[in-house]
């Protein structure tokens, strides 16, 4: 089977609403190929060697989380940036990209898929007011070690963590990717834990200080949920060839 370019584009808009946020980069489609597509790569960055699998695969569009066309960065398309794009304007590739919408979704997103990871059952916004908020927030069944979340983590991601400021965990927040600023917002709503991507050196001493504990379990690592799992929604809905590729990053 196979689907428009403009009714895919058209059913991610009312399944991820990109027009609420105020992101950093375009979402939707920003490299536009052929009008008709049967088969769908997914990934966490478009980067080159994901659209060279891409382009293999024989795929219509690409699906990502990281796309292009970031604010401040250089607009000229030229260089790593210019290859990427004429080998996708060659293969005829659509490609789609939703960056804090595909963080946010409340079933399909990264938060959601991190928050099943790490044995949340109940989630949402850490501001209900406010869907575009990235940072979640749950309770587990009982409460545990954080090393237990930490062993945890590991087995489902694929790799180690970092922890510290070991606690008892029973409520905890999360933000996938480069979320960890969001540590003292964390610490307000009431959290043991606070899980993120990645660590800066000043969170160390937020976590211990305010008396909260924190995960980095890599910015890859934790946004590789969201475009898998819409990816597969694609798919089911309108009978697709979908493949995830997953170009690991120690990030």
């Amino acid at each position: 089977m196979s689907v428009s370019r403009d009714r895919l584009v058209e059913a991610l808009s009312e399944l991820l609403a990109p027009d609420r946020f105020a992101d950093y980069c375009p979402n939707g489609l920003q490299v536009e190929g052929c009008e008709s597509i049967e088969r769908l790569v997914s990934g966490v960055t478009a980067c080159q060697a994901l659209i060279d699998a891409a382009v293999e695969y024989q795929a219509d569009a690409i699906l990502v989380h990281h796309g292009y066309f970031w604010r401040s960065e250089d607009p000229c398309i030229t260089g790593m940036k210019g290859r990427r794009i004429r080998t996708l304007l060659q293969a005829d590739i659509n490609l789609l990209a939703y960056h804090l919408p595909l963080d946010c979704h409340a079933e399909l997103g990264n938060n959601a898929g991190l928050g099943r990871a790490l044995g949340v059952t109940s989630m949402g916004p850490l501001d209900p007011g406010d869907p575009t908020f990235p940072v979640f927030i749950g309770n587990l069944a009982r409460p545990c070690a954080q090393q237990s979340l930490v062993d945890r983590l590991t087995t489902e991601l694929g790799r180690p963590v970092t922890s510290v400021a070991e606690r008892e965990v029973h409520r905890l927040a999360w933000c996938t990717g480069g979320g960890q600023g969001y540590i003292d917002a964390a610490a307000d709503a009431g959290a043991d834990l606070f899980v993120s991507g990645e660590i800066s050196e000043q969170t160390v001493h937020v976590a211990r200080e305010r008396g909260i504990g924190f995960i980095a379990a890599g910015h890859h690592a934790t946004e590789r949920f969201g475009a898998q799992a819409v990816g597969e929604w694609l798919a089911r809905t309108f009978d697709l060839e979908h493949q995830f590729v997953d170009i690991d990053s120690p990030a």
